[in-house]
């Protein structure tokens, strides 16, 4: 098994994220995580998809994701020619002691605190996933109260693979 970032290039027409995740759903292929927004083109939706499976199952998940009506191009973004990120907002539980120590810790990561309150703060931070990871990992001793993650998303470095619609 091996994880494999897909970004789709699709037409901003209603229902195309559902036709997308329910083409994985049929087939019964396992999304790890998906993000969808519009580009800089408001025609246009980038939506990345990451999924596991072996090289055959990910083989058909290109391609049958390339046969959709809505998918203008689909590009396998590779870990040394692509960055990652991915948003986190954590809630943690914190009495004033331990505010400044979990500050401490979010400023270490380039965190940012977004919400303060008597008994907890919330950080929001971004990065690639070992960072988050690494970020996650410090605050084992302290109680999250909620988490939420945005999914992956990704681009090709440089400019030579760009894709022009007109």
């Amino acid at each position: 098994m091996r994880r494999q970032v897909f970004s789709l290039l699709v037409d901003n027409n209603p229902g195309v994220l559902s036709r997308i995740a329910g083409l994985f759903s049929r087939r019964g292929y396992s999304i790890d995580s998906i993000t969808a927004g519009m580009t800089a083109d408001p025609r246009f939706t980038r939506i990345t998809v990451v999924a596991s499976g072996d090289e055959l199952i990910l083989s058909q998940i290109e391609k049958q994701v390339r046969k959709l009506e809505d998918v203008r191009e689909i590009k396998v973004l590779k870990d040394d020619e692509s960055v990652f990120r991915e948003l986190i907002m954590v809630k943690v539980r914190v009495n004033a002691q331990q505010r400044n120590e979990v500050i401490s810790v979010a400023d270490i990561f380039r965190a940012k605190i977004v919400d303060v309150d008597k008994e907890s703060l919330m950080i929001e931070l971004t990065g690639n996933q070992s960072k988050l990871e690494a970020f996650l990992n410090l605050l084992d001793g302290y109680e999250i109260l909620e988490l939420a993650r945005t999914g992956i998303t990704g681009l090709a470095r440089g400019s030579k693979d760009v894709t022009y619609f007109d």
